[in-house]
């Protein structure tokens, strides 16, 4: 169990009892989109965001993705962290049959998968040093992952292969990959894939 500073934003209880087994952590449920209107507990997160930092952890559907944006959206002061989870097909074993999408849920994906999402994006119970040479939009656009002719198919090739969310966007690409690696490691990542 790691023991984290930062309050972890979910969407169901089943995700915060899924996670209270891997995580020491305040945990604060949106209870889906009822956070669209639960101005108390979006208070809760702002302070959180304002005083440690939260980190957001929804699940890799459309849902999952609109509630992130939501939360990023009306946090205007303090530190989100987003984490995310990766996309694996099948269903929980509490519910009758998949999601639309036919994706898992964070409280259905693994402990070490989960544990993983949370070290790529460079949350550990101790502060890692920021990244002094950041990999930018720029590197982006010149190794092809956006802004030209069949990016988007390299970009997901290489989401795929880091097991991320295939729904992220290429600025939320960019914060993923500077908590994962540097701009050379990436490059290689790039030319490998482009030989496969």
């Amino acid at each position: 169990m790691i023991k984290l500073k930062q309050a972890i934003v979910v969407e169901g209880k089943y995700d915060k009892i899924k996670l209270s087994s891997i995580v020491e952590a305040v945990i604060i449920v949106t209870n889906g989109f009822r956070i669209y209107k639960d101005e108390e507990k979006l208070a809760l997160i702002r302070y959180y965001a304002a005083e440690t930092g939260i980190i957001v952890l929804t699940d890799s559907d459309r849902a999952g993705f609109r509630i992130r944006n939501y939360i990023k959206g009306a946090v205007k002061n303090g530190k989100v962290y987003h984490v995310y989870a990766p996309d694996i097909y099948g269903k929980e074993s509490r519910k009758e049959k998949a999601s639309a999408e036919g994706k898992l849920g964070v409280e259905g994906i693994r402990k070490e998968l989960l544990l993983a999402a949370f070290e790529k994006a460079g949350i550990t119970a101790s502060d890692a040093p920021p990244n002094p040479d950041p990999i930018t939009k720029a590197d982006l656009f010149e190794l092809g992952l956006s802004g030209c002719e069949g990016s988007s198919f390299l970009r997901k090739a290489l989401q795929k292969h880091l097991h991320l969310p295939e729904l992220l966007s290429a600025s939320s690409l960019l914060e993923v990959l500077n908590t994962m690696m540097t701009r050379e490691t990436l490059s290689q990542l790039v030319d490998s894939l482009r030989r496969e």
